[in-house]
């Protein structure tokens, strides 16, 4: 029992090493060398002060700013600690009342604005942190954002077109707009 006990600890020792220190370390220094903003949380600054990441959303509820996604995760909305969807199937009773209210503050926000809202800003994300929306979801703020701010409509929405990215690598998803640079962007303008 003891000739086995000393290579089992010898080969527990040395593979926890490699496994725990030896190839975390590896990756995390390569991932630093070859993409450094990634690695370092793809963070977004102004003023030379971090004000958020390009991969976390955050809550916007001032209506001359864009609002993102709805999110699901707790104690607070888009709590990185607690990435997590709602759980909620299409056909659970809460989620038909949850998306009821969303729409009503919508339409309540923007009286004047008929048009059908688009499903990104009424849903959540699977994990509930999602930064962008859809462009969609942007041009149907975009009235609201624009009367709020006392800007023209056509200088919001080019603001939005500068901001709306193309599919990853050019065939991977959707069209989005990262609703914190976009709403950096708007906060640069003179008014």
């Amino acid at each position: 029992m003891k000739s086995l006990l000393r290579p089992a600890l010898s080969v527990f020792v040395l593979l926890s090493a490699i496994t725990g220190l030896a190839y975390p370390l590896a990756v995390t220094g390569i991932a630093g060398a070859v993409f450094p903003e990634q690695a370092a949380g793809s963070l977004i600054f102004k003023d030379g002060k971090p004000v958020g990441s390009r991969l976390i959303g955050q809550p916007f509820s001032d209506p001359g700013h864009f609002w993102g996604r709805p999110s699901a995760t707790a104690p607070q909305p888009y709590n990185a600690a607690a990435s997590s969807g709602s759980n909620q199937g299409p056909l659970n009773p809460a989620l038909e009342d949850a998306v009821k209210g969303r729409i009503a503050a919508l339409r309540a926000a923007d009286p004047g604005n008929g048009a059908p809202i688009p499903a990104d800003l009424v849903t959540a994300s699977g994990s509930g942190l999602d930064p962008h929306i859809s462009p969609a979801a942007a041009l149907w703020q975009l009235g609201r954002v624009a009367r709020a701010r006392g800007l023209p409509e056509a200088q919001v929405r080019a603001l939005v077109d500068a901001n709306t990215e193309g599919r990853q690598w050019g065939f991977l998803g959707e069209a989005r707009v990262n609703v914190l640079a976009l709403n950096l962007a708007l906060d640069a303008l003179k008014r």
